[in-house]
C-alpha cells in the first residue's frame, strides 16, 4: 500500500504541534513530498524554519503570498496536493472548518482543495468529549473528511483520555491504509437521499421527516470507499460530501427522471431516500384558502423508482432501505423479495433512533444471509452498511487481477 505522493501537511495550534515534526521526517523519509502550511498559532510552537528544514520546501504561513502566481499561493497549493492532512487538528481548527470559515491560510486551503482531507484531532480530554466537538466531527465526516484518531493516553494538561494526537507512525500507517485502492473502486454508484415533496399549492407540500443524514453519510462513505458517487438529494439542508456529484431534486418525479437518466452509467444502485408513496392528483395555482371545516385530497401513487431500477435489463446492483414501526423484518423480507432486490438495509422508526435521529441501527439482509449493525452514529454506521454492501457486490463482481505485461530489466 503507497501513500500519496504529495501530501499538504497543515499544521494548528497545540502542544502537539512537536510531533508534526517527526511526521514530517516520516512522510519524507517514505519518499513523498511534503509542503507544510502553518497556522499562526502553531509557529508560537514550533518554528516554520524546523519544518522547512525536515521537508527541503519553503514553508507557508501568508494567505496571500507574493512569491506566488498572482498573488495567489493556496490555490497552487490546493491544486498541487495528492493529499491535506492536518496535524494536529486542534478544537478551534475543527470547528472553523466546520463552519467553513477562511480567515487563515490553512483553513482556506482546506475549502479550496478537492483532494481527499484527513484530520488527526488533539485536544484535552473533555474538549474532545464536547457536544459542539463532537457535531463539528460528525459534520466533517458527513462531508468526506477522514480522521485519524485521536488516541487515549496521557495529555499535556496532566489528564488522561481521548483527545490525544496519534503517534507519527500510526499517521503514516493510517495515511498509507486509508490511500489505498478502497473496495468500491471504479464502482460507479447513484445514490437517493432525503425526502420528495409533492405539491398542493404554491405553498404547501405532502412530504416526510427524512432529513436525508444517513443517505448523505453512505454517499461520504461509498465516495472514501473509492466510487464514483452521484448523489440525487431531495430538499436537505446537508453539504454535498467530498468528491460527490449532486443532483437537487424536489417530486418524487423529479426523482424518478434523475434517476433513470443516470442509470446507464450506474453499476451501484443505493435507494436511502424517503420518497413519496403518493402525490396529490392536482395541484392548484393558487394558495388554498382555509374555509370549510374539512378538507379532502385526492391522491394518486408515484413511480416505484427501486422496483423499476431493479426490474431494469441490465440491471445495476441494488440496495434498498426499509424504515418501519412494526415487523421490521418480516416486512424487510417481503420488500427484498418483492422488488427483486440485492440487499436491504432496514431500520426501526421510533422517538430515539432513525427518522430526525443522530444515532442508527441496521438490520441488513440478502437473499441467503443478513447482519445486524448495531446502534451508532449514523457516519460510523454508514461506514460499516458501505463495508458490508462492497464485500456482497464483489461477490458477484470480482476485481480482475491486473494481467499487464511489464517489460523485464
Amino acid at each position: 500500500m503507497s501513500l500519496p505522493q504529495r501530501i499538504l501537511l497543515g499544521v494548528s495550534g497545540g502542544i502537539a504541534a512537536y510531533k508534526a515534526c517527526e511526521l514530517t521526517r516520516l512522510l519524507v523519509k517514505s519518499g513523498c513530498e511534503v509542503r507544510v502550511a502553518m497556522t499562526p498559532a502553531a509557529t508560537e510552537f514550533v518554528t516554520p524554519l524546523t519544518f522547512q528544514a525536515l521537508s527541503g520546501r519553503p514553508v507557508h504561513t501568508t494567505l496571500l503570498d507574493e512569491s506566488a502566481e498572482a498573488g495567489m499561493g493556496h490555490i497552487e497549493l490546493a491544486r498541487w496536493a495528492e493529499a491535506v492532512l492536518v496535524a494536529p487538528a486542534s478544537a478551534d481548527f475543527m470547528a472553523r472548518l466546520a463552519h467553513g470559515l477562511a480567515d487563515d491560510l490553512l483553513a482556506t486551503l482546506c475549502l479550496a482543495t478537492e483532494t481527499p482531507l484527513f484530520l488527526a484531532p488533539a485536544m484535552n480530554r473533555v474538549m474532545w468529549a464536547n457536544p459542539a466537538t463532537q457535531a463539528n466531527r460528525a459534520l466533517l465526516e458527513t462531508r468526506g473528511m477522514t480522521l485519524l484518531g485521536p488516541a487515549e493516553g496521557d495529555q499535556a494538561c496532566g489528564e488522561t483520555g481521548a483527545g490525544r494526537m496519534l503517534e507519527p507512525a500510526e499517521i503514516v500507517a493510517a495515511l498509507r491504509e486509508r490511500h489505498a485502492a478502497g473496495p468500491l473502486a471504479g464502482v460507479r454508484l447513484t445514490l437517493t437521499a432525503g425526502p420528495t415533496r409533492e405539491p398542493i399549492d404554491p405553498v404547501r407540500v405532502l412530504s416526510n421527516r427524512s432529513s436525508g443524514r444517513m443517505g448523505f453519510a453512505v454517499a461520504a462513505a461509498a465516495r472514501a470507499a473509492g466510487a464514483e458517487v452521484t448523489l440525487i438529494a431531495g430538499p436537505v439542508a446537508l453539504p454535498t460530501p467530498a468528491g460527490v456529484n449532486r443532483i437537487d431534486v424536489e417530486t418524487a418525479a423529479d426523482m424518478h427522471r434523475a434517476v433513470l437518466e443516470r442509470l446507464p452509467a450506474t453499476d451501484l444502485f443505493i435507494a436511502a431516500a424517503a420518497v413519496a408513496d403518493y402525490r396529490p392528483a392536482e395541484t392548484s395555482a393558487h394558495k388554498m384558502k382555509k374555509s370549510a371545516d374539512t378538507l379532502e385530497l385526492a391522491l394518486v401513487r408515484t413511480p416505484d423508482i427501486l422496483a423499476e431500477v431493479s426490474a431494469h435489463d441490465p440491471r445495476p446492483f441494488c440496495v434498498g432501505f426499509a424504515a418501519e414501526t412494526d415487523d421490521l423484518l418480516d416486512n424487510a423480507r417481503s420488500k427484498l423479495a418483492g422488488k427483486g432486490l440485492d440487499m436491504i438495509a432496514a431500520n426501526r422508526v421510533g422517538p430515539t433512533l432513525g427518522i430526525e435521529q443522530s444515532d442508527n441501527a441496521l438490520e441488513v439482509l440478502w437473499h441467503d444471509g443478513a447482519r445486524s449493525l448495531p446502534r451508532a452514529p449514523k457516519e460510523q454506521l454508514a461506514r460499516d452498511l458501505v463495508a458490508l454492501i462492497a464485500e456482497r457486490y464483489r461477490t458477484l463482481h470480482p476485481i480482475k487481477e491486473d494481467t499487464t505485461l511489464h517489460a523485464q530489466d
